[in-house]
């Protein structure tokens, strides 16, 4: 007789009752052990909010051990086919806590005098997150308002939340707790992680990107970066919302991917740059054939169109990776309207320019820099990775060939995030490429809870390819380019 018909047995109306009020309180605080900072009443700070059962901080190393413990029990006398039956079985979260309930009896008599009754269900909500999850990061993953999650070692577990980052209370048991989580992130995955390759970059099912080092290199404990992916596209009106950018910017940009324009979004490493390139590729038109290349596939486009490639990365023998350069130049053989690459790092900048400056208008794509001059700069350093001598007046004639407009996204202070540039790309005069702001982002002030207060606002100059508004049928209302426009 298997495992589960064994257990099946034992879910008796007693461990039922238990399953019951365990998922009642884990009901009543569905949010997870960290919530916003920005409370509009009180200054930024760190909120710890996870109302599950925790142990006092006398009782934490017995609490630890003991959930060890059982977890090990449970591994220990279920095979490797029974626990992946356990949990790919289809069977409810509750009907699985029944089951862990059943090994818990034991182990609770022999420490009654411990553990009250709500630190009992929460070792039986722990465990169940380490067989149907990733342990004590589960919550975490689950938590919607957190968008990153960042595991320093075993006993620090750091997260994004309303663009701040926050310590939070969650820890492993030690590091091999932590590699064994870590293996059952790659294993899916069919990745390998070890001292021989010490670091991994992927991508997870649900979308997330992941990224592991482990020592030698991470000198501190394993660490791990999960970027969580977002459920749904967000749309422009939501940016708005979020004061990443105004009104007029928005009818401007729509109007902008819509008449062509090849278009670089520029910012530092989660400053949203990715989620401005979705919601620009938004406005693409239903009827128009879509190439996106990236790295780790994180755009949701809408369109019927759209054709998604993704590179890869070497195998254990160091071959067969496909690298995004060879990727965009496969894409120019695949009848593309417009080619989306997901991030510019290096010698594919040249092929990405090329495809711009060869039929394929309206084309976008992203690049870390800091201002919108330095994006140029990074271009010209990246063409230059791609190992053809050119001279630096024919690349920098290439760039203003081919870029329009430059969208320069940054992380303020306070965790919010704005386009703070909007910059056309207007020709050469000499050995320098010239550049006007259209549109930018002007900080007043910071509040008295660290908030930054700022407007947009037009430059008052309007750009010099407003004639392919009119080649391609966009009507740009003018007065979106006046300059007083933007305050208040």
């Amino acid at each position: 007789m298997g495992l589960l018909e064994r257990l099946g047995g034992r879910q008796n109306a007693e461990l039922r009752s238990q399953a019951e009020i365990l998922s009642a309180a884990k009901g009543e605080a569905q949010t997870s052990r960290v919530q916003s900072a920005f409370d509009e009443n009180l200054p930024s700070r760190k909120v710890e909010t996870f109302t599950g059962y925790r142990p006092t901080d006398t009782s934490e190393s017995t609490y630890q051990q003991l959930k060890l413990k059982i977890h090990r029990q449970i591994v220990s006398e279920m095979s490797a086919d029974e626990q992946e039956l356990l949990a790919g079985s289809g069977r409810s979260r509750e009907e699985i806590q029944e089951i862990v309930a059943g090994y818990c009896h034991r182990a609770f008599d022999e420490q009654a005098s411990i553990f009250s009754r709500g630190e009992r269900l929460q070792i039986i909500a722990d465990i169940c997150d380490e067989i149907l999850g990733l342990g004590p990061i589960e919550p975490l993953l689950k938590d919607s308002t957190i968008t990153e999650v960042m595991i320093n070692g075993a006993s620090r577990v750091y997260v994004e939340q309303a663009g701040k980052l926050y310590r939070t209370d969650v820890r492993f048991h030690d590091e091999t707790h932590l590699m064994n989580i870590i293996e059952k992130i790659l294993a899916p995955l069919g990745r390998r992680i070890d001292e021989s390759a010490p670091m991994v970059d992927a991508r997870l099912a649900d979308g997330s990107r992941v990224n592991i080092i482990i020592p030698p290199l991470a000198l501190d404990g394993s660490m791990v970066t999960i970027r969580k992916f977002s459920k749904s596209a967000l749309k422009v009106q939501d940016l708005i919302n979020f004061g990443t950018l105004d009104e007029r910017m928005a009818i401007f940009l729509e109007a902008s991917v819509k008449a062509r324009l090849n278009i670089l979004v520029s910012g530092g490493t989660g400053s949203g740059k990715t989620t401005t390139l979705n919601t620009l590729s938004s406005f693409i038109p239903d009827d128009d054939r879509i190439v996106t290349i990236e790295d780790a596939a994180e755009l949701k486009l809408q369109q019927d169109h759209v054709v998604r490639l993704e590179s890869r990365p070497p195998n254990i023998e160091g071959e067969g990776a496909i690298a995004i350069r060879d990727l965009v130049r496969n894409a120019l053989r695949m009848r593309p309207d417009r080619i989306i690459v997901g991030e510019v790092r290096s010698g594919e900048a040249l092929d990405m320019l090329q495809a711009m400056n060869t039929g394929h208008d309206g084309s976008l794509t992203t690049a870390h820099a800091n201002t919108p001059r330095d994006a140029l700069s990074r271009l010209e350093t990246m063409v230059l990775m791609a190992g053809m001598e050119l001279p630096v007046r024919a690349i920098r004639t290439q760039i203003s060939a081919a870029i329009d407009l430059i969208l320069q996204q940054s992380r303020i202070r306070d965790g919010s995030r704005k386009i703070t540039h909007i910059s056309e790309v207007q020709g050469m005069e000499g050995d320098t490429i010239v550049m006007q702001d259209l549109f930018v982002y002007v900080q007043d002030y910071i509040d008295e809870r660290g908030k930054s207060v700022g407007h947009f606002e037009a430059t008052g100059l309007q750009p010099s390819f407003m004639d392919k508004f009119k080649i391609n049928g966009v009507d740009l209302p003018l007065e979106i380019f006046e300059a007083d426009g933007g305050r208040g």
